[in-house]
């Protein structure tokens, strides 16, 4: 059997377990992996400016695909810089694989110049995280990597020495790459006729969807359909939920609208499915909770359940439904259902052309939803723009939305696109980037350019670190250190080979935004937003109210007045 380098047997076993690309940024450590790929594997190198960006990406492909996607960095700071990015997939749940290159090992633990130990890092956000100590050792590693990335949903960190990396060995057959399909997973009959039980005896009976319910759309409609429930969702299960949707309430929690807090808090049972929602406070205090979840550490970790069982949500709605009684009661269902049309009639209307000199972000973001293709793809970066998608880019079934809910990371929207791109490389992905966000990674819009990407970046340019702003409004405190001195985006773009447009009027938005998603190749749209949004919950008590006014009075006292007056006539005297 002939031999191969350590290098050339990583890759082969990246590429038999369904890799497609690898993000990163190369360097000399990295060198021999590089040049595999190269010239011994179809992998495609893609080539980005920071390797943090580089993690975003690959995340963003991993979890859309539910396919296997790598990155790798160069010893030292190179494969430091992806934590953050690979923490976000770590969160997600996104099969991705990393290749930290490390420093020979005959120098590791002598305090060498770039000498960094990723073990006891990366352990904190990977499901599998181990170093090639015997080049021999080396394709099991991997391959143990890559099953794990892929069967528990993770990060996987292969540290890999470069002296082991140009080692030449034996290619053994060591063990077989196979992946099973998913299987069958619902409650055992008795826990099915229980839960049917309690449901069967619920006079308003909700429903609360969370990601979870990925790939169960016609099951849920017909479990709305015999309980005649209403349905809230959370964020993250907008994509699988909203769309083609009549039992819909909308979202709860702090971005969420009235109809879908006030359903919850109403009903008498409510049966969460795939939900894990972090905010206790938002659960109903008196309602009979049944859980269902794939995870059963997640079982009654936010709130008292009545029963919990451990099912994939198809399967289980699948088993209960021949188990319930029909109900023909529908005044719970159409209550709600009418209170969501009325909650987001009232979120449209700030979602309209203002005097010229004032653009709505709610505005910008149903226009993108109105031009937007059928199946297009959109990121938000965490902050005011998740807010904007969530709220106003409409999704039917075929479109897609990313954004950082669990790890909430700035700076994520632009180069999870990256990825979303390379792997949809026929659908239309734009990022609805802030002016902070897109700044901290600002390098990556190169990346579009030189890997031909025809990403649509829109820039929400209010000059400031919007929703840490408005979090200290909220506080009763004054902002301060959020104001951004901003260049023109549009003009950046443009000196890096992007096409530029900025728009600073309402009036002229519409007709700029279709020329900007129509045009061919990469394009940055610096739109010019009102400043002063408040992104308001479904909910409001008194100490929302006594902390806007606290902070109106030491804006008044700090000479600030002029700002807190507009904030009220923008958001208070207009409706």
């Amino acid at each position: 059997m002939s031999k191969k380098k350590v290098a050339r047997i990583v890759v082969e076993a990246l590429e038999n377990y369904g890799v497609k690309r690898c993000y990163g940024v190369v360097g000399d450590t990295l060198n021999d992996v590089t040049d595999a790929m190269r010239h011994h594997s179809q992998i495609e190198w893609v080539h980005m400016r920071h390797e943090e960006a580089g993690g975003f990406a690959a995340g963003a492909e991993s979890f859309m695909t539910k396919n296997l996607t790598a990155c790798a960095g160069s010893c030292g700071p190179g494969s430091l810089h992806f934590i953050n990015g690979l923490f976000e997939s770590h969160r997600n749940g996104a099969p991705v694989v990393l290749i930290a290159s490390q420093l020979p090992t005959d120098v590791l633990g002598t305090n060498f110049p770039q000498e960094v130990d990723y073990k006891p890092i990366y352990q904190n956000c990977s499901v599998f995280c181990e170093e090639v100590t015997n080049p021999h050792e080396a394709k099991r590693i991997v391959m143990s990597a890559c099953q794990a990335a892929l069967s528990e949903n993770g990060v996987a960190v292969v540290i890999l020495p470069s002296d082991i990396s140009a080692t030449e060995v034996e290619d053994l057959p060591i063990m077989q790459q196979y992946q099973p399909k998913a299987p069958l997973v619902r409650p055992v009959d008795d826990e099915i006729r229980a839960i049917a039980e309690i449901l069967n005896s619920g006079k308003k009976v909700g429903i609360f969807a969370g990601a979870g319910c990925e790939g169960a759309h016609a099951e849920l409609m017909q479990l709305c359909e015999t309980l005649k429930s209403p349905i809230a969702h959370t964020s993250r299960a907008k994509d699988f939920v909203e769309g083609n949707n009549p039992y819909n309430v909308g979202m709860t929690g702090m971005l969420g609208v009235k109809s879908g807090y006030e359903m919850i808090q109403d009903c008498d049972t409510l049966l969460i499915l795939g939900a894990d929602f972090a905010w206790s406070q938002f659960y109903p205090k008196n309602a009979k909770i049944i859980q269902v979840d794939l995870d059963p550490k997640k079982l009654g970790l936010r709130h008292t359940i009545e029963l919990g069982v451990i099912g994939n949500i198809r399967d289980t709605v699948t088993a209960l439904l021949p188990h319930l009684t029909p109900k023909t009661e529908t005044a719970f269902l159409d209550k709600y259902v009418a209170m969501h049309q009325s909650a987001m009639a009232k979120l449209d209307e700030k979602a309209v052309a203002d005097r010229e000199g004032l653009i709505h972000p709610q505005y910008l973001a149903e226009l993108l939803s109105q031009h937007a293709t059928e199946d297009a793809m959109i990121t938000g970066d965490t902050g005011s723009a998740m807010a904007w998608v969530l709220r106003h880019f409409q999704t039917n079934g075929q479109r897609r939305t990313l954004l950082s809910m669990k790890h909430g990371t700035m700076a994520n929207a632009m180069p999870q696109a990256i990825g979303l791109q390379k792997a949809y490389p026929n659908r239309q992905v734009i990022s609805m980037s802030g002016d902070g966000g897109l700044a901290m990674l600002m390098g990556d819009l190169l990346t579009l350019v030189q890997e031909k990407l025809p990403v649509k970046v829109v820039v929400l340019n209010n000059g400031t670190l919007d929703f840490v702003e408005l979090e200290m409004k909220a506080e009763g405190l004054v902002n301060s250190y959020t104001d951004l001195h901003n260049p023109d985006f549009g003009k950046v773009a443009e000196a890096v080979g992007m096409k530029g447009f900025t728009v600073k009027g309402s009036h002229e938005l519409e007709g700029v935004l279709k020329d900007f998603l129509n045009c061919d190749g990469p394009a940055l749209l610096d739109v010019h937003v009102s400043r002063l949004e408040l992104v308001w919950p479904p909910h409001t008590e008194f100490s929302n109210y006594k902390n806007m006014a606290l902070y109106g009075t030491k804006a008044i006292l700090g000479g600030e007045g002029h700002t807190f007056f507009e904030m009220l006539k923008d958001n208070f005297l207009k409706k």
